[in-house]
């Protein structure tokens, strides 16, 4: 109970569903409506509409805490009034159910959107599709079943590497804190029956995490299932730690690994419940191969050979004991519907923090190599804020990636709209706050990025 209180107040932040209102003064219209299936959806159009409608996608919004299923327009009040004070109508949807929500929110948005044209009576000259989180995901999948309807997208701290690699990566950290950190204890990391089972597996991670912290030897392996975890070497407040430090990485690495396990691992109840059994797997997975890839490679060998241990024997283990096989129905459902395909044929400007531990920026990396194999790379761009933390972007710098993907779909060209530099003055110029545009950070693999449809049964 104490894990559920705990994470309540940040999922609602998280996933856009904090009440968003606005002035009288600023408000024309404001309209809401329900569909057969049971999504709600709620709309607003400003005094002086400029002919664009934003359709917001919120984010992930677990069935465990026990929040109401409400509908959201926008990530939170302030960014509603920035942009509505810019003439964009709002409008989004609650989802038809909590949960992971692929198999219907794509459509669903689609779907209120359409019904608050018709409330509204004048369809717009416009509709830019925007998300946060899993809404971010959501807001892909958009793009693909709703050319013709939506003009351009802006993903936001998305899971866009999609929710196979997700699920993927997850269980390979786990399975790590589960035979390094707690080896006398067979806690159980998949196909879970309920959510006390997960709540169990939660606490016993927990505690094998805190446990390991008092030796050389264990905070040597909690660096190792954080590196599988793909978490950042940054906290909130602290100056990013330099590379040689590797006392403060470890610590760091421990505070955001404890930090993300309470929330992780019982939400894989709700993407079983989705696609009706366990949609991950480390079976046959080659650990010396995913630790290769991992941007902490070099920190994680560094403090085992400070610690006096052997990394080849501990990834040799990791890789012999892996024996999660999944359902595979479970995982092409999860294919299915939380995949990105890649395939664009509108412009889409995707925008995540550089230290994000909950969905790591190396998702951009992922659905960036889908666009390019797709060839339709001339239709996205990235960008990068350099802050700490899961969807903590400043009013100023969502309003001026919105003003940047709004002018690449009315020019029909980027034209360094989303450079850095660009992003920057363009949200300095807004006067709503701060802002920290920064170029692309080093490129790192998506490890644990099993998504390949030989890979899952095809």
């Amino acid at each position: 109970m104490r894990i559920r209180r705990a994470l309540m107040l940040v999922v609602v932040m998280v996933a856009g569903l904090v009440p968003a209102t606005a002035s009288a003064s600023t408000t024309a219209g404001s309209y809401e409506g329900s569909l057969p299936n049971g999504t709600t959806w709620i709309g607003e159009v400003p005094q002086e509409w400029n002919g664009t409608v934003l359709l917001f996608s919120h984010g992930y919004l677990p069935t465990f805490i026990g929040v109401p299923n409400l509908p959201a327009h926008s990530p939170g009040p302030e960014v509603a009034e920035a942009l509505l004070d810019r003439g964009y109508a709002l409008v989004g949807s609650s989802y038809a159910a909590a949960g992971w929500a692929l198999e219907t929110a794509p459509q669903d948005q689609l779907d209120s959107l359409a019904a608050f044209v018709g409330e509204v009576g004048e369809a717009p000259d416009r509709v830019l599709a925007y998300g946060f989180s899993m809404g971010g995901l959501v807001t892909t999948k958009i793009v693909e079943i709703g050319q013709g309807v939506i003009d351009g997208a802006l993903p936001m701290c998305g899971i866009v590497g999609g929710g196979l690699a997700l699920n993927n990566y997850q269980l390979d950290g786990a399975h790590a804190i589960d035979v390094l950190l707690a080896p006398d204890t067979d806690i159980k990391l998949a196909d879970f029956a309920n959510f006390d089972e997960a709540f169990a597996s939660t606490g016993q991670l927990l505690e094998a995490l805190g446990g390991a912290q008092v030796s050389p030897e264990g905070r040597a392996r909690t660096a190792l299932a954080a590196a599988l975890f793909q978490v950042s070497t940054r906290v909130e407040g602290e100056e990013p730690p330099q590379h040689n430090d590797l006392e403060t990485i470890q610590a760091n690495l421990y505070e955001n690994l404890s930090g993300i396990v309470p929330f992780v691992v019982p939400a894989r109840v709700d993407i079983e419940t989705a696609t009706g059994g366990n949609a991950s797997w480390n079976a046959g997975v080659d650990y010396r191969r995913l630790l290769r890839q991992a941007s902490l490679h070099r920190e994680v060998a560094a403090l085992y050979r400070d610690a006096g241990l052997d990394l080849s024997a501990d990834l040799d283990l990791l890789t012999q004991t892996a024996d999660v096989s999944g359902d595979v129905d479970a995982i092409n459902a999860l294919f299915d519907t939380s995949v990105p395909t890649g395939r664009l044929g509108i412009p889409v400007l995707s925008m995540h923090t550089v230290a994000d531990s909950l969905v790591p920026v190396q998702h951009e990396d992922g659905y960036e190599e889908l666009v390019l194999r797709a060839g339709h790379g001339r239709y996205l761009r990235q960008a990068f804020v350099d802050r700490v933390g899961h969807c903590t972007f400043t009013t100023a710098e969502i309003v001026a990636a919105v003003l940047a993907l709004d002018t690449r779909v009315d020019t029909g060209r980027w034209s360094g709209t989303t450079t850095p530099a660009a992003l920057q003055a363009a949200a300095e110029a807004t006067g709503l706050g701060p802002a920290a545009f920064v170029h692309e950070p080093a490129r790192n693999e998506l490890i644990g990025d099993r998504t390949s449809a030989v890979t899952v049964g095809r």
